[in-house]
């Protein structure tokens, strides 16, 4: 159930207790997978070149971090699909409304898109989610291909790709965010805190 918060004197629905834990949750998996994602992208070699148990380390945080934000994010559509979100305000212009929506399903998109690659493009680089790089550490999930050099590349371009078109979404998503708390104080954002 969405529940009512007060801005202005005035009534703002509010975003259900799971929902904003989902939220919250979906925040701090994607900051980790983000931020670990940034920082092997700019680590010599990859994954066809040897390299050590740091950089496993690395990809192990990140693919765990990055799997476990699919599992959730399928939760949360599935949240989505029981419990509706709050209405937007009437107050709310057209575009803006559509705009909202557009950065929205793009954010889910990306949000089952990108762990899908990732998992595809570690198999086909010959790396599955095993031993050293267990999901959650100690998770060995199965691999279910032989290594492709050439449909792993194919694969790191998209999930590189994919991962930008996540973080433009996310700065326009922050950006509204900034926005709406403090230019048009309309209090969306309480919302969902």
């Amino acid at each position: 159930m969405s529940g009512m918060v007060t801005h202005g004197g005035q009534a703002v629905q509010g975003y259900s207790s799971l929902a904003k834990w989902f939220h919250w949750v979906t925040v701090g998996l994607l900051a980790v997978a983000l931020v670990f994602g940034f920082i092997l992208s700019f680590l010599a070699g990859g994954l066809k070149d040897e390299f050590g148990p740091t950089k496993f380390a690395l990809y192990a945080i990140h693919e765990s971090a990055g799997l476990t934000l699919f599992f959730v994010a399928l939760l949360r559509l599935g949240w989505r699909f029981v419990s509706r979100p709050p209405a937007l305000p009437d107050s709310m212009p057209v575009p803006m409304r559509r705009a909202a929506a557009a950065v929205h399903h793009t954010l889910y998109a990306t949000l089952l898109l990108q762990p899908i690659l990732g998992f595809m493009a570690t198999n086909a680089w010959g790396f599955p989610m095993a031993g050293s790089t267990a999901y959650l550490g100690f998770i060995d999930m199965p691999k279910f291909m032989e290594a492709n050099t050439s449909l792993a590349e194919w694969l790191g371009l998209g999930h590189t790709i994919v991962a930008y078109v996540m973080v433009a979404s996310l700065v326009l998503h922050i950006g509204a965010v900034i926005f709406h708390q403090a230019i048009r104080r309309d209090g969306m954002l309480l919302r969902m805190v």
